[in-house]
Parts: C-alpha cells; sequence; structure tokens
C-alpha cells in the first residue's frame, strides 16, 4: 500500500542513513536484508527479503532503489484499503522497529532527555517531516522538519509545561534557517525549552505532543454517558479519535471501559441538553456539565466523523495543508524574489545608462557649443545665399513671365491647328461620302447593265426561235395543195394573204445614259 510507505518514508530512511556508516549515500544489501525482513514481519508478509539479492546488479543500493524495492516487493502486496487503526498501528511498529536501529546515533549526544522521550519525538518528527534532496550532494536526502513544525512543536511542549511561548524569540533564534534535521532538533529543545524541567512534568508534555500528533487524538475530556442496561448517566474520561471513541473510568487511562465505533454513516445532534451520538449498532446518549462544553463536543464529534473515512487522520490531513500552503508561499517568495531581481537588474541598468545618458549629455553640450558657433557662420553665409537667390529668383520670374506669355501664343496657335485639321477631317469625310455614293451608282449602273444584256440574249434567242418557226411555217404551207372550191362553183379565187413579221422591239437602239 503506497500510502503506508509514504508514512513511514522518513523513519525508513533515518534507519537506512545509520545503516550508511561510511557515509557514501548507499548501504550493503545484507545488511538491508535485516531490515526488510523485519518490515515483512510487522506488516504480515515473509521471505520479502530475498529479492534484495537478484535485485539490481550492484552489492549496494542508495535509498531511492530501496524505497522502490520496498513498494513493489512489500507495500504493494498489502491490500489497497486498509482501515486507519490498521495504518497507524503498522505505522507505530515499523518507527519502533526503525527507531532501534538509529537510535545509537543520538542517545549518546543527549543529556536531558531519556530514551522513551526521545522515542516519542522521534516519531513526531517523522510525522511531521519531509524528504527532501540534499543541496549540497543532488544524489543523497535527507530528512527535514520545516521551522514552522519545530516551533509548532516547541509551542506545544513549552504551554504543557505551563510557560508562555516566545514567538518573537523563536524567530529570532532561528534566524534564517529553514529546517532541522533530527539531530539539531533535540539539541534546540534540550538547550532552549527542557533544561532544567522534571521528568514527570517533560513525560507529561511530551505525551501531550504525542497524543496530539501521533495518536491523533482531537479531544479529551469528562462525559456523562446513559447506560445500555443501567440507563443511568455516569461519568468516563473521554478520548476522541477519527474513527473511534474511547471511554475510561479516569484521565490515566488505564482502564478502558469501552469503545464507540466511528464511520461516516454516524451522525450527531444535540437534544434536550444531550448529546445524541447515531451510530450503526445503537444510539448513544452523552451529556455535558455546561453548555460551552456541549457545543465543544459537538463540534469535535462532527469533525472526528467527517476524517473516519480517511486514511490519512486528522493530524495527517492537517500537515498536508501546511505543507501545501508553504509551498505555495516558498514558490509565492520565489516569484517575488525573482521579480525583485530582475527589478534590481533593470534598475542597474537605468543607473548605468543613466550614467551613460549624463556623459553623453556633457558631450552634446560641448559638441552643441561647437556646433552653435559652426551655425552662426552658417548663417551669415545662409543669409548671403538667400540675397543671391533672391535675385536668382526674379530673373527667373522675369524669364518664366516671358516662357509663359510664348506658351499662351503657341497655345493659341496650336489651337487654331486643331480647328483647320478638324474642318480638314469634316471634308475629307464629306468627300469620302460623296465618292462612296458614287462608287455604289456605278456599281448599281454595271448591274443594270449586266441585266440588259442578258434580257437582250434572251429576246434575241426568243427572235430567232420565232423566225425558225415562222419559217417552218411557211414551207409547210407553200407544200400543201389547196382545193378551191371556188373552181367548181366558178368562183375566183381569192388571193392568200400573208401575215408580216410582227414588230420586235430591241434594246439595241436604245441609249444608255451614264451618270456621274
Amino acid at each position: 500500500m503506497a500510502t503506508l510507505l509514504k508514512n513511514v518514508t522518513n523513519c525508513i530512511w533515518q534507519a537506512f542513513n545509520s545503516l550508511d556508516t561510511d557515509d557514501t549515500g548507499t548501504v550493503v544489501k545484507s545488511k538491508l536484508k535485516v531490515l526488510t525482513a523485519n518490515i515483512g514481519i510487522l506488516l504480515d508478509l515473509y521471505g520479502v527479503e530475498k529479492g534484495l539479492e537478484h535485485y539490481r546488479s550492484t552489492q549496494t543500493l542508495n535509498f531511492q532503489h530501496y524505497k522502490y524495492y520496498l513498494l513493489r516487493e512489500v507495500f504493494l502486496s498489502l491490500p489497497n484499503i486498509l482501515s486507519l487503526p490498521v495504518l497507524q498501528g503498522f505505522e507505530s511498529n515499523i518507527d519502533e522497529t526503525c527507531w532501534l536501529i538509529c537510535k545509537k546515533d543520538f542517545i549518546s549526544k543527549c543529556q536531558v532527555l531519556p530514551e522513551d522521550c526521545m522515542y516519542k519525538l522521534f516519531r513526531v518528527f517523522c510525522f511531521l517531516s519531509e524528504l527532501v534532496v540534499d543541496p549540497e550532494r543532488p544524489n543523497r536526502f535527507q530528512v527535514i522538519m520545516d521551522t514552522s513544525e519545530v516551533g509548532l512543536v516547541a509551542s506545544q511542549i513549552v504551554t504543557s509545561l505551563g510557560a508562555d511561548w516566545d514567538q518573537s524569540g523563536f524567530e529570532e533564534l532561528i534566524g534564517n534557517t529553514s529546517g532541522f534535521q533530527f539531530g539539531t532538533f533535540l539539541t534546540l529543545l534540550e538547550k532552549r525549552y527542557l533544561a532544567g524541567v522534571d521528568r514527570a512534568g517533560l513525560v507529561e508534555a511530551l505525551n501531550a505532543v504525542t497524543n496530539t500528533f501521533i495518536d491523533d487524538i482531537i479531544k479529551k475530556g469528562v462525559l456523562l454517558k446513559r447506560g445500555y442496561l443501567l440507563p443511568t448517566l455516569r461519568e468516563y474520561w473521554f478520548v476522541l479519535k477519527p474513527c473511534q471513541l474511547l471511554y475510561y473510568k479516569n484521565e490515566e487511562e488505564k482502564e478502558q471501559c469501552g469503545s464507540i465505533t466511528l464511520d461516516p454513516r454516524c451522525w450527531v445532534d444535540s437534544n434536550l441538553q444531550r448529546i445524541m451520538l447515531h451510530t450503526t449498532e445503537r444510539t448513544f446518549e452523552l451529556a455535558t456539565k455546561d453548555h460551552r462544553s456541549r457545543l465543544q463536543w459537538l463540534s469535535a464529534l462532527k469533525l472526528a466523523i467527517s476524517y473516519s473515512a480517511g486514511t490519512e487522520g486528522y493530524q495527517r490531513t492537517l500537515l498536508r495543508r501546511r505543507q501545501k500552503r508553504r509551498k505555495a508561499e516558498l514558490q509565492e517568495k520565489h516569484r517575488r524574489s525573482s521579480i525583485i531581481h530582475d527589478m534590481d537588474v533593470q534598475l542597474q541598468a537605468e543607473k548605468q545608462a543613466r550614467a551613460a545618458m549624463e556623459i553623453q549629455a556633457k558631450e552634446l553640450k560641448v559638441a552643441s557649443e561647437k556646433h552653435v558657433e559652426e551655425l552662426e557662420s552658417l548663417l551669415e553665409e545662409e543669409t548671403q545665399a538667400k540675397r543671391d537667390e533672391e535675385i536668382v529668383r526674379n530673373l527667373q520670374a522675369r524669364v518664366l513671365r516671358e516662357e509663359w506669355e510664348k506658351r499662351e501664343e503657341l497655345e493659341r496657335l496650336q489651337e487654331e491647328h486643331i480647328l483647320l485639321l478638324e474642318q480638314e477631317r469634316e471634308k475629307r469625310k464629306e468627300f469620302e461620302i460623296k465618292q462612296r455614293e458614287k462608287e455604289n451608282q456605278l456599281l448599281e449602273a454595271q448591274q443594270r447593265l449586266i441585266e440588259l444584256e442578258a434580257e437582250k440574249q434572251r429576246l434575241d434567242d426568243e427572235l430567232t426561235r420565232a423566225q425558225k418557226k415562222i419559217s417552218v411555217s411557211e414551207k409547210a404551207v407553200a407544200s400543201i395543195t389547196i382545193v378551191d372550191p371556188a373552181n367548181t362553183l366558178n368562183i375566183k379565187p381569192q388571193v392568200k394573204v400573208r401575215r408580216t413579221m410582227s414588230f420586235i422591239p430591241s434594246t439595241k437602239e436604245r441609249p444608255i445614259h451614264f451618270y456621274k
């Protein structure tokens, strides 16, 4: 389960760093086998260390490679969904195993804190820290607690000891430090805030810190609970967590009287100065001694129910929010510093440009003074040139006037020439029209002549045919013998009348007139 590995990465790194005795950033596989086997036993997984021998060809592994092996071979073997109490139990066992490996590096350096208190601070440190890349060695990692988280833990310890927290003094103490490693964190607490504190007060303060961050306790206090068999209100010491509400006989929390499981199906309301907690099993009636406590418990119970379905818990969720806010603030800070840097660069460039402009202005001033003198001499020359130019302009004006008069005369002559050309063009057009008319008449006359010639030829042909017919008829008449009845009757025969040729007009005698 990747979530569990993410939660215990910091404590595993502490154990890994303790096994790195040569400070090379790598650990031999034989040592890592022991650590992996112990983690597997805690998770009820056996033989998970055997794959290390065949994982990569080197005899040592860096933390990144080892973390990947744990993810693939160990934590992904767990169910994807585990309840929050189970996850917290696994985290506690792994933290304890890692502490047994690395505690030798810190016990010898501490003089005030006993081992059990150091273990509690170790768990709190691993819970609130982040695994980051070592800026001096990019291929190495380190676990760092942000100064704001250090201040949060230190302030809770100080207030649990009954003292006032000095935030300004803490900020002055840390200066520009961005974070602390675990050894530095212990030294800061010992030297600054835990010196001279008795063991009982120290244990009580660290228990309060552990209850808040590790046990994920949202609220503790006295409540009255109505019994199931005996319906009377009895006083118990209640401890509220995101997934359960525990109640004990007293605040020492040694004798647990029972527990109430919380899940998203639970809800809580208030009825007649009572707190009604509805679960899937039954409804529990709780009561407080005053109205303010009742409102606080109502709010705390609703908060616990809202976080009961998650796998991170209440404090880890708050931690993620603070980390996101710090990252956003860091990004904003980097953005602002980048803007300020750009502005500084721009300001420096502007200063340089201004200095260059001042030098250039001085040079321009000297050059302008020299230029003024040159301009004065040029002005005198220009004045004389203007006088000469005025004389030339007058001469040019006179020449232009004369040229203009000549141009007007030339334009007048040109207009007259154009007019004459137009008249000549009109006459030529008329002559061409008349010539075309005469040509048309001539063509018509020629056509008429051709037609008359054809008509004459036709008439001559007809005349020839007619003459032939007449001659033929005459011969026929001459050869025919006519019996004259008059001779029988002694009647004088009549003289035969011969018809003369009819007049046929001819075109030969017609005069043809040609008109020009």
